[in-house]
């Protein structure tokens, strides 16, 4: 079994608040030591009781996967330090990594180094690779990670190499079938061409690779023999990796280099049937509970570097990041915590006990006044502040989070405007302390059209365009689709200005309102004029700063016919309306 599409937060990050690296900064090694040898990394001991030594010593990878730019590593590095971290994880090596490498080593971190392969990151991913036939990729590949690993190989920052990510899984995006299987034994054969010339130039250091689940283990254990060790992606199974290397018969010990709490594509739909997203509270005991579990198989896993130090405060930043935009949550301490760090003196995050939906959270007309209620409090009684926003991931795959301004009614009721496009938004609640810390809960609610009052004149009524798109996507998407009374159809134009739509009303009928629901490809400008006889047209309502999401004009008007003509697009692409309804 694989398991559906993920969503995550990226690697690109925005900077720290200076609060966080006020947090127990350490001073930084003196540089001689950070540009001494390299360190011998091993995997030692046998099967069911490994270790991994560093010149020696007993080393377990207490780790984070890294965020923020290589420019910013003095600057982050310390506080990854106080948190007890010893190893970080990047998925890329190449010819700008030394500033990290020795950044690294001068506070006392090492890196897991990694080497992207195509097709890389699991399911959604691009870059479809024949590794059967080709063999001009594969040579590139073989050429280009062992000369990175011999040009680091001395710097004391590395701790191993980690080639490719999670392309197993990200094969079944590009093959089905038996030539599936081909591919991914081609594949798993290809990593291990790539580790022994690794080794041939860096015997100093261990070889592994990552895939997002223990299904692409079997693959490895039949094709890859010179990987040193194995690694996983898990986040709520990470807890089920014990028995399944058990179960598997595998003789290598494994590191789980990204975990943390449950995914987007782990946990039950809400009731307006998108993924729900675990509070602060659950997200910090996933990793607390992850940690727990790679401990817990001793002798076997050799540490974890969980998802994620990052500070990208999108949609996969506040699902998963510990510093979403440099501030500290509860699940930042909780790693804290797991490895070592020192809280006893640690100001903590607000936290969020209760945060719902005044009303009716499935059916929230858009553009109308909407209530949150959220209830806070803060461990260390420091006053709170809000902020509230939203984000459109499920409307139109949007990871950006939008800051919307709002009414504080008291009480924890805040009052914001619903957004204008129909469909299910995500509404966050933010609340800070003052100092550097944050709580962050969020909600879906669906929004829908409001209801005008009276009778949708235009419904189920003969509707022409002046063009409509044929084919592609979910077309052809015809004039009808417009006045069919069903939200998921739609009408698109063709590219280009001007274009219109129109509905006949069957005879000469009075309106008082038309409502437009755009989808995303909406007129910035455009007219609404009626007809007789479907020649002569007045205009009865003129548009020139259209923003898309829901239209509702007030006009007056008489007429068989109404016609919407677009003038300027919003976008690149045509026209196109889910409805278009005239009430009279």
């Amino acid at each position: 079994m694989t398991p559906p599409p993920r969503t995550r937060a990226r690697r690109l990050a925005a900077p720290l608040t200076a609060g966080v690296l006020a947090a127990g900064a350490l001073t930084a090694l003196p540089a001689a030591q950070a540009h001494a040898a390299g360190s011998v990394v091993k995997v030692t001991g046998g099967q069911g009781d490994w270790q991994l030594t560093v010149d020696g010593k007993p080393y377990q990878v207490k780790g984070l996967t890294w965020g923020p730019s290589i420019a910013d590593a003095d600057r982050y590095l310390p506080d990854l330090r106080s948190m007890g971290v010893n190893t970080i994880r990047t998925w890329g090596t190449d010819a700008g990594s030394k500033p990290l490498f020795d950044s690294a080593a001068a506070h006392g971190i090492k890196v897991i180094a990694g080497f992207w392969l195509q097709p890389g990151g699991g399911p959604g991913s691009g870059g479809c690779v024949n590794y059967l036939t080709d063999t001009a990729y594969k040579n590139q590949m073989l050429d280009e990670f062992p000369k990175w690993a011999q040009t680091y190989k001395d710097n004391p920052g590395v701790l191993m190499w980690d080639v490719g990510n999670e392309s197993v899984l990200g094969l079944q995006n590009c093959y089905s079938g038996t030539e599936l299987e081909r591919q991914r034994d081609a594949y798993t054969a290809f990593v291990n061409d790539v580790a022994k010339r690794i080794h041939a130039v860096d015997p100093a250091h261990p070889v592994t690779s990552t895939d997002a689940w223990v299904g692409a283990w079997p693959y490895f254990k039949r094709n890859a023999p010179d990987l040193d060790l194995y690694a996983v992606n898990s986040y709520n199974a990470v807890c089920d990796v014990k028995s399944a290397w058990e179960q598997g018969g595998y003789s290598k010990p494994y590191i789980v280099t990204e975990t943390g709490p449950a995914g987007e594509w782990e946990v039950p739909d809400d009731a307006n049937g998108v993924p729900l997203e675990p509070g602060d509270r659950a997200k910090a005991d996933g990793y607390t509970r992850a940690w727990d579990c790679v401990t817990g198989h001793r002798g076997v896993a050799l540490g974890a570097t969980m998802f994620h130090y990052g500070t990208e405060y999108d949609f996969g930043g506040i699902w998963f990041n510990l510093l979403p935009a440099g501030q500290r949550r509860l699940s930042y301490y909780a790693v804290k915590k797991a490895y070592g760090g020192d809280t006893s003196h640690d100001n903590t995050p607000p936290l969020v006990s209760a945060f719902t939906v005044e009303g009716d959270a499935g059916r929230v007309p858009a553009g109308r006044d909407l209530t949150l209620a959220v209830r806070a409090a803060d461990p260390d009684g420091d006053p709170l502040s809000y902020e509230v926003l939203d984000n459109s991931m499920y409307v139109d795959k949007s990871k950006e989070l939008t800051p919307l301004p709002f009414t504080d009614l008291g009480g924890g009721r805040l009052r914001v405007t619903a957004p204008d496009r129909p469909g299910v938004w995500k509404m966050y609640v933010k609340v800070t302390d003052g100092h550097g810390n944050v709580g962050v809960e969020t909600r879906s609610v669906r929004v829908v059209p409001p209801t005008p009052d009276g009778t949708n004149l235009a419904l189920g009524k003969p509707a022409t365009a002046s063009s409509y798109q044929t084919g592609y996507g979910d077309c052809p998407c015809p004039a009808g689709n417009a006045v069919d009374g069903d939200q998921k159809t739609r009408w698109a134009g063709d590219w280009s200005d001007p274009q219109w739509i129109q509905v006949d009303l069957g005879a000469r009928t009075a309106f008082r309102h038309v409502q437009l629901l755009w989808e995303a490809s909406y007129a910035k400008a455009y007219t609404v004029r009626t007809s007789d006889d479907g020649q002569n047209w007045r205009t009865v309502r003129t548009v020139t700063d259209g923003d898309g999401g829901v239209d509702d004009l007030d006009v007056t008007g008489t007429g068989r016919y109404v016609r919407v003509e677009g003038t300027a697009r919003g976008t690149g692409w045509g026209y196109s309306l889910y409805e278009f309804g005239v009430y009279g």
